[in-house]
């Protein structure tokens, strides 16, 4: 993969510092709020909780929600804690999700379920959840809290959706997008969302911003998906070839699967089995998923939901905070070359 996504005139690669730089000083606020409500008289939960939170994350989600709170003039304070309260929700959902899929790597860093064991991982993720859920209280906004408690309920059904789809080879493209829709867009979303709540614009806004963050979140998740096939693990921060070993199906296998013939499609259907999961059966992978066109197919998707979600921005108005927004796209599909 050599091509370069980016805006038309742009002389040099999308990146996420203009999105920084436009809520620096907001996000010293939020992490202040991460760093104070972490805290436990139990030691163990700011220790295990700290090793993710501090492990070199970019704290998308939360930035969202700051500069969607730029985008619409909004100069009050509410979503600093609002957007503590996403990174709550996401870092409990990654903490879950190690325990389940038995990562051993996240971030370039060992896992805290490596570290510390899978019980107390999951406890702490409890604990994070609980967290977040104060933080949507203490803002008293009844309409807030249903949006980020039922992103709450949408990400787990989409973890659930995940694994019984797991080792199943005869999974679908819409069954695919709807976990992915799930389990990472639906948060996307609703960090966005809640700023326009906050800024008491109206419905109409409400909604734009929501279809920017959930296309971007599908967007996002379909290069993970795609890098997972074509990268290595110094650039994914995690283990080469997880989602193979772990009988995946995402869409660079659905794609590749669908258009093979009976030798591929018999070799498909032992390695998302667990049958065939060596190096050399995910150099294979690797290679018939090239051959299908099947990474070039899900960037395709993926720029086009990145498309959709820039599209969303088009009734706002120009200007800093709307370049940031559609430069975060552009780098979210941009990471996968």
């Amino acid at each position: 993969m050599t091509a370069t996504i980016h805006r038309i005139g742009r002389d040099t690669p999308p990146s996420l510092d203009p999105l920084m730089t436009l809520v620096a000083q907001d996000m010293n606020s939020v992490n202040a709020v991460i760093l104070d409500r972490m805290q436990s008289r139990i030691p163990l939960i700011p220790e295990l909780a700290g090793h993710l939170i501090a492990g070199g994350g970019k704290r998308m989600r939360p930035m969202l929600t700051l500069a969607c709170g730029r985008l619409l003039e909004y100069s009050g304070v509410r979503h600093h804690k609002l957007a503590a309260a996403v990174e709550f929700i996401h870092t409990a959902t990654l903490l879950h999700d190690d325990v389940v899929d038995g990562s051993g790597m996240r971030r370039g860093r060992k896992t805290a379920n490596i570290i510390w064991g899978n019980s107390a991982s999951v406890l702490v993720g409890d604990f994070l959840f609980s967290r977040s859920f104060e933080l949507m209280v203490e803002d008293g906004s009844l309409k807030v809290l249903k949006i980020l408690s039922h992103a709450s309920a949408v990400i787990a059904e989409g973890e659930v959706n995940q694994l019984t789809a797991q080792r199943r080879i005869d999974t679908d493209e819409e069954q695919y997008l709807d976990i992915i829709g799930a389990k990472t867009a639906a948060l996307f979303a609703a960090a966005c969302r809640i700023a326009a709540v906050v800024a008491e614009r109206s419905e109409a806004q409400e909604l734009a911003l929501d279809a920017y963050g959930r296309n971007l979140g599908i967007a996002f998740q379909l290069v993970d998906d795609a890098i997972d096939y074509a990268s290595d693990g110094a650039t994914m921060g995690k283990d080469v070839g997880d989602d193979f070993r772990d009988g995946k199906v995402t869409l660079p296998v659905i794609l590749a699967y669908a258009r093979g013939n009976d030798e591929e499609r018999r070799f498909w259907k032992d390695a998302i089995a667990g049958h065939r999961t060596s190096d050399e059966d995910l150099a294979h992978a690797n290679t018939l998923i090239a051959q299908r066109g099947a990474i070039a197919d899900t960037l395709d998707r993926a720029r086009h939901y990145g498309q959709r979600a820039i599209d969303a921005l088009g009734p706002f108005a120009n200007g800093a905070a709307k370049d940031a927004l559609v430069e975060a796209v552009e780098f979210a599909i941009a990471r996968a070359y």
